[in-house]
């Protein structure tokens, strides 16, 4: 099982004729890290220009740095941002003597004292360096780069750490246009205006009925359908969310609203390994997608998990990206036997409730655009997974689980979470954008179109409700089983009339 530094990968990614890796590549293939491959590596080139390709971002031959430990740290963290999952697996084999030796040479350097603060942040021990009395205060993290959180300033490194988490949970999201985008369409201010516009009882229809539709679509997603009463329980959770503050507690009441029949699986954190994949027809050997964090380190990444949380809240942090970094952070712990997925997508749902996005009583149907996408959103997870089975020492059990030999820990808590933030802001502009607006047509039309009705057949609403799926399921005309059957009482041309009043209202099929 492999679990060092892959250089054939890294070679595969570099740019024709462009061989002169620099900054977290570099230490990478010196230093043999147990760590995957940034996004994208960077590299020397031999033009006096800056470009990207679709693995790589080439610097100009004037920015290649000193071939050492620290002229590559200097140029990863002033180009590349902060890795933690790299620099954890750096830190980790290094001497800090070396980190000792720069600090003292270059005591108000900013990259000395970031990397000094970082080495204690992550290892939890102090160098033997005495605290900095001179130098302005720096961020730890370049926000021209990456998102930071609220600043809480460390004295002894004069730097303020603006990291969205803490050591035992901080996945980090790199700034793009696309993220950049999204953030400029204030989509949450969108939502708000769509929904100030609508009367009071179409806007509390609308909420029951996007709340209907995500919770079966989260079931969906997972191949369950979702029974009458079993809805109703979980659509009562997710519409609380924002409400019931965010702690492990509230995890198992979640995890125990989703898992009716509970003879065969125990609720709260595993004390089991778990993986997400198949087995061997033949053998029963586990043929993992993900293995999922090892038990014993989940109160520790949980709890950590919680206290990033409280960190992102308290800075404003951008909801959609707080709620990337929380959900997906969740998921990909796995840290129940069973409803991950589930619970996963309602902390979407908590996030941008509690963080103030969500419109009061509006629960976007997030996972009916999952739904739709769920190529998209398998690509995505598996993105993250697979390049992290190369370094998870395991091997089968007798019960065809898997046994994790190796420390994991990192994994899990360090990532980068800039594809999953992505995909969740792609979700979000297509619920508000499209989803959102169209159902609340739908519920307008529906009551024009049940006022025309009424205004010609005194017809109850049950049956105009009956009337209305016949009519959609079959593109505006009502099918020869509806007219023989369910409204046999209607004569060929009422059955005309009524089609016609569905087309001058909806035009045509929802």
């Amino acid at each position: 099982m492999k679990n060092k530094f892959d250089i054939q990968l890294l070679n595969q990614k570099l740019p024709r004729g462009e061989g002169h890796i620099a900054g977290y590549g570099w230490l990478l293939k010196t230093y043999s890290l147990a760590a995957p491959l940034p996004k994208k590596i960077t590299c020397i080139g031999e033009k006096h220009k800056v470009y990207e390709t679709e693995f790589c971002k080439v610097y100009t031959p004037r920015h290649r740095p000193e071939d050492t430990f620290v002229g590559h740290l200097t140029f990863a963290l002033k180009y590349e941002g902060v890795n933690l999952t790299i620099l954890k697996a750096l830190f980790s084999i290094i001497s800090g003597v070396e980190l000792e030796n720069w600090i003292k040479r270059e005591p108000v350097g900013k990259y000395s004292r970031r990397a000094w603060f970082l080495y204690e942040w992550l290892m939890g021990k102090e160098l033997k360096v005495s605290p900095a009395t001179t130098g302005n205060f720096v961020n730890v993290l370049n926000t021209d780069l990456q998102y930071g959180a609220i600043s809480r300033p460390s004295r002894r490194h004069r730097v303020n750490n603006n990291l969205p988490g803490v050591p035992d949970f901080c996945p980090l999201i790199w700034k793009t246009n696309g993220l950049e985008r999204f953030r400029d369409l204030h989509l949450d201010r969108l939502a708000q205006k769509q929904i100030d516009l609508v009367p009071l009882d179409i806007r509390n229809r609308a909420a029951a009925f996007l709340l209907l539709k995500d919770s079966r679509a989260s079931f969906s997603i997972e191949g369950e359908t979702l029974l009458k009463t079993r809805g109703e329980r979980w659509g009562r959770a997710v519409a609380q969310a924002g409400i019931i503050p965010f702690s492990l507690e509230e995890l198992v009441r979640l995890q125990s609203l989703i898992i009716e029949d509970k003879r065969f699986i125990s609720l709260g954190l595993r004390t089991d390994e778990g993986f997400i994949g198949a087995h061997e027809t033949e053998t029963g050997i586990p043929l993992p997608d993900h293995i999922s964090a090892h038990w014993e380190d989940l109160p520790r990444l949980l709890e950590g998990m919680i206290q990033t949380y409280d960190i992102l809240k308290k800075s404003n942090f951008d909801p959609v990206l707080g709620a990337a970094l929380i959900s997906f952070g969740f998921v990909f712990i796995h840290p129940f036997v069973d409803g991950n997925g589930r619970i996963h997508r309602y902390l979407m749902h908590q996030v941008l409730a509690d963080f103030g996005f969500s419109p009061k009583g509006i629960v976007f149907p997030i996972s009916a655009v999952i739904l739709n996408r769920l190529e998209a959103y398998r690509n995505v997870l598996e993105a993250h997974s697979k390049p992290r089975l190369e370094f998870i020492e395991w091997e089968p059990t007798p019960k065809g689980n898997v046994e994790i030999l190796n420390k994991t820990l990192d994994l899990y808590r360090y990532f980068d979470a800039t594809p999953v933030a992505e995909f969740l802001y792609e979700c979000i502009e297509e619920t508000i954008e499209t989803t959102l607006p169209t159902e609340i047509q739908y519920l307008k039309h529906y009551d024009q179109f049940k006022q025309k009705v009424h205004k010609r057949f005194q017809m109850p609403d049950s049956l105009i409700d009956l009337l209305m799926r016949f009519l959609q399921q079959n593109k505006g005309t009502l099918s020869k089983r509806a007219r023989e059957k369910e409204f046999k009482a209607l004569s060929l041309g009422e059955c005309e009339e009524l089609e016609k009043i569905y087309a001058s209202v909806f035009g045509k099929k929802r």
